[in-house]
């Protein structure tokens, strides 16, 4: 372990609205990031950013934007209008972000309710979620289809409880094995640009994906500065309840 200071030893993540974007358990990423991040002799410092507290995304090391109801995305989104400049140049250096359901549809151009009435997003990404009639829920897999580094399981597996279908021309977080994904049309899920991670997949998502939970956590890092590579872990208990979902759909690993 690499030797050094409290704060020059500390990831310092972004939690945008907890107190509303958590409708799937989401804060259980803060929880494993945090714990994965003490392994290796980090510490993960989880700034919650509240209704009518300042953001300051040049101190954030990554950022998590969590799912909420069609009612919380609004208000979030006014909310974060007015750091739309500030979120958009810290996308393009490179921030991690993990934007999950409702956070992922914040991030692009609007959300078209069924009555036709458009719900702005914040245009930070060239992405269009219209709802459509039925919500496309179930467990999922799906497999990474890209990403440096390319880890040894290449499955992804969560939840998903979706009304939007999502459009866009970014490559995908991953291809769908089993579910639906962005639209239940294309068989692609999520997104990845730069440091972006969009993604529909609940649950909440990482607990059972500790592959992709490293990722995130070195990017933060390398975002940091820092290019440690992570040590392996013990992750027996994080893979069984991985293969678990896999082979309750039927899927090979």
């Amino acid at each position: 372990m690499t030797e050094g200071t409290t704060a020059e030893r500390t990831v310092t993540l972004a939690h945008l609205f907890p107190e509303l974007l958590n409708l799937y358990a989401d804060q259980g990423n803060v929880a494993v990031l945090r714990r994965r991040a003490q392994a290796r002799g980090w510490t993960l410092r989880a700034v919650p950013v509240k209704l009518g507290s300042p953001m300051d995304f040049a101190s954030a090391d990554m950022v998590l934007l969590g799912g909420g109801s069609d009612r919380e995305q609004q208000i979030v989104g006014r909310e974060l209008a007015a750091y739309r400049e500030d979120f958009a140049a810290a996308i393009e250096a490179g921030l991690p972000v993990l934007a999950v359901c409702g956070g992922y549809q914040l991030l692009g151009r609007y959300y078209e309710l069924q009555s036709g009435e458009r719900v702005a997003g914040l245009g930070l990404l060239d992405v269009a979620t219209k709802a459509d009639k039925g919500r496309l829920i179930g467990n999922i897999a799906i497999e990474w289809t890209s990403g440096e580094g390319a880890p040894d399981v290449r499955t992804i597996v969560g939840f998903e409880n979706h009304a939007g279908r999502t459009y866009h021309d970014y490559a995908p977080l991953g291809r769908v094995l089993k579910g639906h994904g962005n639209n239940g049309r294309d068989h692609q899920e999520g997104l990845q640009y730069k440091g972006v991670v969009g993604t529909y997949i609940h649950g909440p998502l990482l607990p059972k994906n500790p592959h992709l939970a490293d990722h995130l956590l070195a990017r933060a890092l390398a975002f940091k500065g820092c290019r440690e590579p992570l040590c392996a872990l013990d992750d027996a208990l994080e893979w069984s309840a991985h293969h678990a979902v896999l082979e309750m759909l039927g899927v090979k690993s």
